[in-house]
């Protein structure tokens, strides 16, 4: 047995909750505790949420969320010159990060990650002028609660009709914020119970492709951080938010019975979040693999008009979100909707090479070649698909000249099995500022600033890049 699992055990046994004992775990760590893995992957989540930030920065969801906020602050929304209170500027920076899909993700239990704490510690750290040291070891306390939490019930959170980035968004958010903000056990376990009161996303945007998906990371980032400030002030919540018979999996994920070992097993020894995912392309991310089978079979010469058919062996998990209603994937109404859309991807993938923020527009979502190539992809579900632990892709391409080509990918790009390296973090950065109008020597700053952030003294910085 661990070391955390004894700990576990002992902490059950005097009467704590298993809220208290994950309390306990993260506001008594150190940032030495923390291997040099893990801080690295934090930082290259700041670097992508950085870059997702600006990416968004000139979109109308996000111009009409700036103009929402009804007040000035002393909190940065990167991008933005206008200052905002601190939760307003998490509200911003989490919407800003997701909103073009291009943010990180977690293979085995998927969902977003650094979207709903990143922010949330950013925001907490500079009103209240917390160091860089902080800043770090908030964050990576926010990525492994959200990564543990995500396992508990796997699926049956979606099941039951919420969005798993909003409501344990929520959780993570408040751990990344109560660890920045040096709260104590007591106060943690309170910002956690408030926390789960504040929780929320529904799926209904999947009906016609609303921006409300945009907005959980942003949301669940200032509930967070609003839950930890309530916590430190006095403000109380249950002691047994994560396990009690009326706790958060009860009511966000009634179907399951929860494994809690996730949130104790190896806890402050084995960090889930060193596996955090980063996205190569600007979609959902089960279409990755095949957008990398398309763009092989357009680097082997084969013309569209070459091609009769596609068909795919997918897993039966991915179907209701990225296959189905399958003549609305064929043609999706809007550069959005293609994100999520697993014939597009393709087919855009294959004309274009490429499936960035360029390939997502409405233009591109109204291309005839495209949609005349999307309209040709079908897919058979594979029983032995390895999704969602593994997320693989494949093509069997039927020609018109009667030859069949078939090819795999065997594992994500950006995942644990081929992650991206900083350099190519870097780049796609700076390929997301170029998209969101900056100019290059400010974002060459902000780069530089999110590098070197534990060395930050404090976060006041943050204040030059109101842009």
């Amino acid at each position: 047995m661990s070391g955390t699992a004894v700990r576990a055990h002992a902490d059950v046994a005097h009467g704590q909750s298993l809220t208290e004992h994950v309390a306990r775990q993260f506001c008594t760590l150190r940032l030495e505790d923390i291997p040099a893995k893990a801080r690295d992957v934090a930082v290259n989540d700041l670097i992508d949420m950085a870059g997702n930030c600006l990416s968004a920065r000139r979109t109308p969801y996000m111009q009409a969320l700036l103009a929402s906020c009804d007040d000035s602050g002393d909190c940065t929304a990167l991008g933005h010159a206008r200052p905002l209170r601190a939760a307003d500027a998490a509200l911003m920076n989490g919407t800003g990060i997701h909103g073009e899909d291009f943010d990180d993700t977690l293979e085995g239990a998927p969902i977003r990650v650094g979207a709903m704490v990143i922010p949330a510690v950013l925001a907490a750290a500079e009103r209240y002028g917390r160091s860089g040291e902080d800043v770090l070891r908030g964050i990576i306390c926010g990525l492994e609660m959200v990564c543990r939490m995500n396992h508990v019930a796997p699926g049956a959170i979606h099941k039951a009709c919420f969005h798993p980035v909003g409501v344990i968004g929520a959780i993570g958010a408040v751990v990344g914020a109560s660890v920045t903000l040096g709260l104590d056990q007591v106060q943690t376990v309170n910002a956690l119970g408030v926390a789960g009161s504040l929780s929320s996303g529904i799926l209904e945007y999947l009906t016609d492709g609303a921006s409300t998906k945009r907005l959980h990371p942003g949301w669940a980032a200032q509930s967070g951080l609003r839950a930890a400030l309530m916590a430190r002030a006095g403000y109380d919540g249950p002691r047994t938010l994560l396990e009690g018979p009326h706790g958060f999996f009860r009511a966000f994920a009634p179907s399951a019975k929860p494994d809690f070992s996730y949130l104790t097993d190896g806890l402050g020894e084995r960090w889930m979040m060193q596996d955090i995912t980063f996205k190569p392309y600007a979609c959902g991310t089960m279409i990755h693999p095949y957008i990398d089978c398309m763009i092989r079979l357009a680097e082997q010469g084969v013309a569209a008009d070459d091609i009769a058919a596609i068909e795919c062996e997918t897993g039966e998990g991915l179907v209701d979100r990225l296959w189905e209603p399958l003549a609305a994937k064929h043609r999706p109404p809007s550069g959005y909707a293609a994100k999520f859309s697993m014939p597009f991807g393709m087919a855009v993938g294959f004309f274009d090479r490429a499936a960035g923020l360029e390939q997502f527009t409405d233009e591109k979502a109204h291309d005839p070649r495209i949609l005349a190539l999307a309209g040709r992809i079908r897919y058979i579900i594979d029983p032995a698909n390895e999704y969602p632990a593994n997320y693989t892709g494949h093509i069997r391409v039927s020609l018109r000249n009667g030859h069949t080509i078939e090819l795999r990918q065997p594992h994500m790009r950006g995942g644990k099995r081929e992650p991206l390296s900083r350099d190519e973090l870097v780049r796609k950065f700076h390929g997301n500022a170029l998209y969101g109008g900056w100019a290059e020597a400010d974002a060459q700053r902000l780069l530089a600033f999110c590098l070197d952030i534990v060395r930050q003294p404090d976060l006041s910085g943050l204040s030059q890049f109101r842009i």
